[in-house]
């Protein structure tokens, strides 16, 4: 495998920790998945946004920071790859739509100082799907704190997405359409998977699978 540190993102509820687990199973892969429900801040911040948007945002961007340095920069030399549900910038998207400006300014000086301490992905697959499917997704799995989720703050983390993804220059972003994908089927996981060792441009190309 020539891209060692694949991300597989997506917006809440697309399939990507599924997916992610699959592969690594699937090819020997080191799997660095994100550890959002230990985190106290969350379920608060669902019942009340305004007043633990901001040190919910702050302790993820810590949480991700020491994950991701201990998963991933360190060699591992028993999997050809690593595999990744989650990347950094995911704190600064989701900050930039939860936080007030004066509080998202403040933030944003603590997000620069570690993100260029972080290894670059060799390749990012956000996995794109519709709204209505999100939220069917989010209620079928039926975690206590996410009821309050809908579809205009999902609407929000995929406008915040994509605009951020015009930006990245320094490597490749692959948005997969999936509105008709189910990655649990054996047609649609081996398309998705025979992109992992594709060599992509650096910035986005767009692909559709289902």
């Amino acid at each position: 495998m020539k891209n060692k540190f694949i991300v597989i993102e997506g917006n809440i509820g697309a399939g990507k920790t599924t997916l992610s687990q699959k592969i690594a199973d699937d090819f020997n892969a080191k799997l660095v998945l994100e550890s959002f429900e230990d985190n106290p801040f969350l379920p608060k911040f669902y019942e009340d946004q305004e007043r633990y948007a901001f040190p919910l945002e702050l302790s993820f961007l810590a949480a991700r920071y020491k994950q991701l340095i201990k998963d991933i920069e360190q060699a591992n030399l028993f999997h050809s790859f690593t595999i990744s549900d989650y990347y950094l910038m995911k704190s600064f998207i989701f900050a930039k739509i939860t936080l007030a400006d004066d509080e998202f300014k403040l933030y944003r000086e603590f997000f620069e100082m570690v993100r260029s301490l972080l290894v670059k992905p060799d390749v990012l697959f956000y996995i794109h799907r519709d709204l209505n499917i999100l939220k069917q997704n989010i209620d079928n799995r039926g975690r206590e704190y996410e009821k309050s989720i809908g579809v205009e703050y999902l609407s929000k983390v995929t406008n915040g997405y994509f605009h951020y993804f015009k930006e990245v220059q320094d490597f490749p972003v692959v948005i997969v359409e999936s509105d008709n994908a189910d990655y649990l089927t054996k047609s649609h996981y081996n398309k998705f998977t025979q992109l992992l060792n594709k060599d992509f441009k650096n910035g986005i190309t767009n692909i559709k699978i289902g």
